[in-house]
């Protein structure tokens, strides 16, 4: 039984066939606005497609990242996906959920904001157990792909394994489930934290021919590099929120200390940012 009756527009089915098409041959790189006037100047910087970021959407709420709703990220979504004239990749957290009915109900919901990539990732939140079992983490990418498909759309499902980044640092663990996602049904495989070169060659390795994410958070890689190891996609998370922070923080903790405005020399001309959102 399908879990949603929507249609999606000829754009969407444009975005979604443009998105697969990209991850085919060659690496791009899709860098991650948290907002919609972020990922307008985004796109005027030529990147062939976006992502959200769930941490930098959370920061600009007040919250601490994977603390959103559901119905926040959906609109968060859709406004990004509206903003821009290219295809959005949703990270989409955890589903919103824990077990794969609810997972499957809420990708549905996901499927009608007009992304054109979605993940799923299997961090659990508990630091004491921060991944799935691995059935349950299987299942999961399974419902995620039936939702999909259900949805009569074209919407490219990434899976991801969270372990480096939650204190498990086992690359064996990660190849085993990335794997199992991939035969489970996502489209794209991605494992945020790892750097070391060796194990980005052996995941692009283990699950080719599906194309491989990387996350580049730091100064450790180039682009070209990443695309000499095989990886296809390049993301970099909250970083670019990050980079914002650093610039607000800076001139907020001046004034605040010292009383000056240095800082607020360094800022954008206000007619710059006016003339970039300006109507197309």
């Amino acid at each position: 039984m399908k879990l949603s009756t929507f249609t999606a527009s000829p754009l969407h089915s444009r975005h979604c066939r443009i998105f697969r098409q990209l991850h085919d041959a060659g690496c791009f790189v899709m860098p991650n606005p948290w907002d919609a006037g972020s990922a307008r100047l985004l796109a005027q910087f030529g990147f062939p497609a976006l992502a959200t970021t769930s941490a930098g959407f959370a920061w600009s709420l007040g919250k601490a990242d994977n603390h959103i709703t559901l119905p926040e990220a959906l609109a968060h979504i859709r406004a990004v996906t509206q903003a821009v004239a290219v295809p959005v990749n949703a990270d989409f957290e955890g589903g919103f959920a824990i077990e794969p009915a609810v997972v499957a109900a809420n990708v549905a919901a996901a499927t009608e904001t007009g992304i054109a990539g979605l993940s799923i990732e299997d961090s659990t939140g508990d630091a004491s157990h921060p991944l799935f079992d691995f059935a349950l983490a299987v299942e999961r990418i399974r419902a995620a792909r039936r939702a999909i498909d259900d949805s009569g759309t074209a919407i490219f499902l990434t899976g991801r394994s969270e372990g480096f980044i939650v204190g498990r640092p086992d690359i064996s663990d990660t190849i085993k489930r990335l794997t199992a996602y991939a035969e489970a049904g996502a489209d794209c495989l991605y494992a945020p934290g790892i750097r070391n070169r060796a194990d980005i060659t052996v995941i692009v390795n283990a699950v080719a021919p599906k194309p491989v994410n990387v996350l580049v958070s730091s100064d450790f890689t180039t682009v070209a590099e990443l695309a000499g190891l095989g990886v296809r996609r390049i993301s970099v998370g909250g970083a670019l929120a990050r980079a914002a922070w650093i610039a607000f923080l800076e001139a907020a903790s001046e004034i605040a200390e010292r009383g000056t405005f240095k800082n607020l020399a360094r800022a954008v001309p206000l007619v710059d940012l006016d003339e970039s959102f300006k109507p197309e």
